[in-house]
């Protein structure tokens, strides 16, 4: 059964349009979806989470990271909540956009110390970001770096994410080149990680991951390397919005091995799946929708597959706006959408990077939460829309 979907709401305000005129925009009829996780699911996802900053700290945001710890943990613990895995200190927690290497390691501590106290699940990201790219000399410092940081992770009791490297697309000239670093770093995990291929639009620095600008051939190249270790590799996480891509690999990876959709633009039908198989998940947009994310797949996995569209469907366009090119700046929606639904208390983020979007941009995603039934506190939402716009100069 569907949750009812309430009255219209009485609620509106002004939001500006692409045209410069103001339109009064009235909220949709409101969609609240289950605090905690509604039944198993047969699905395992992860949500990649965002990290709260600390408004109070006396910083350079451009320069320097203040964490706001509580709120941060207390984000992690409502997406546990809902049934959800956590991707720790990945590229939505500003990884490499802002967080640096000591401070992720803090934030993956303090996250797997709070998974244990609940059981929860949690992965982290391990990657080689504390090694400058221009001091990155040859394969060799890639693979030390990579294996810092796999040792730090593992020393507080955290699972692995295996990260794409920008030193090793710096360097890497060829599928031997990558398999020298794979190879190397797999064969010492003490359990099986997540590879993680991420696309140049999130980071244009890796541009020409696997040695060759052609993904055809950075296909057969990933896919040798990671069926070649597949008895330390859980799963793969590709993010190239690309679903045909996604799906090709999915059927060519050895069995031992889960597909994790990173595709923020075409989840939905890639989790629901085909004949040939499904795709798990771990995706930045279920930051932003977790309780809509949780509930669909609660569905799917009740055997309700036009609930879980039904649910999910809507959230897609929401998606697609915050992760449209420059897609690297999709972080800042993410953390919009945890300000809109209380959260945080405020819409300042690690790097000063709240001002990488417009307040057209702004408006539009309110908009398409508020359509797809993701505001949990309608009254609340508006109310810090407003607050927002008017910083900006908008009376709504």
């Amino acid at each position: 059964m569907n949750k009812p979907v309430q009255p219209m709401s009485s609620l509106s305000l002004k939001l500006p349009k692409t045209d410069r005129s103001i339109e009064t925009y009235r909220l949709a009829a409101s969609r609240p979806f289950p605090a905690k996780l509604e039944g198993p699911l047969n699905r395992i996802a992860f949500s990649a989470v965002h990290t709260v900053a600390d408004p109070f700290a006396d910083n350079d945001p451009w320069l320097s990271v203040a964490v706001d710890w509580d709120k941060t943990i207390a984000f992690r613990e409502h997406v546990w909540d809902l049934g959800l895995g956590v991707a720790e200190a990945m590229d939505t927690a500003q990884r490499g956009m802002g967080l640096d290497w000591p401070t992720s390691l803090e934030l993956i501590t303090r996250s797997v110390a709070a998974a244990k106290r609940r059981n929860a699940l949690v992965f982290s990201g391990a990657g080689t970001d504390h090694l400058a790219v221009e001091d990155a000399r040859s394969l060799d410092d890639v693979i030390r770096a990579y294996e810092e940081q796999v040792s730090a992770v593992e020393k507080v009791g955290g699972r692995i994410i295996l990260m794409a490297s920008r030193a090793l697309a710096k360097l890497g000239r060829n599928a031997d080149d990558y398999a020298k670093v794979y190879d190397r770093v797999l064969s010492q995990v003490r359990e099986p990680v997540i590879i993680h291929w991420l696309g140049d639009m999130f980071d244009p620095a890796l541009t020409g991951y696997w040695g060759t600008g052609d993904l055809d051939k950075a296909m057969d190249i990933a896919v040798a390397i990671i069926n070649g270790n597949a008895a330390k590799v859980d799963g793969v996480k590709v993010s190239l919005l690309d679903k045909q891509r996604e799906i090709d690999m999915r059927r060519r990876l050895d069995k031992r091995i889960k597909m994790y959709t990173g595709d923020d633009f075409n989840y939905a039908e890639l989790i629901a799946g085909d004949s040939q198989g499904f795709s798990h998940a771990l995706l930045g947009i279920f930051d932003a929708i977790a309780p809509a994310a949780s509930y669909a797949l609660s569905r799917l996995a009740a055997g309700d597959e036009a609930g879980f569209h039904d649910v999910l469907g809507p959230t897609v366009p929401l998606s697609r706006h915050i992760f449209k090119a420059p897609t690297r700046f999709y972080k800042t929606g993410v953390v919009f959408m945890a300000y809109l639904n209380g959260h945080q208390d405020h819409f300042t983020m690690v790097g000063g990077q709240e001002s990488t979007r417009s307040t057209l941009h702004l408006a539009e995603l309110f908009r398409l939460a508020d359509k797809a039934g993701l505001l949990a506190n309608p009254e609340l939402a508006t109310q810090r829309m407003k607050t927002v716009l008017a910083t900006h100069g908008i009376e709504a």
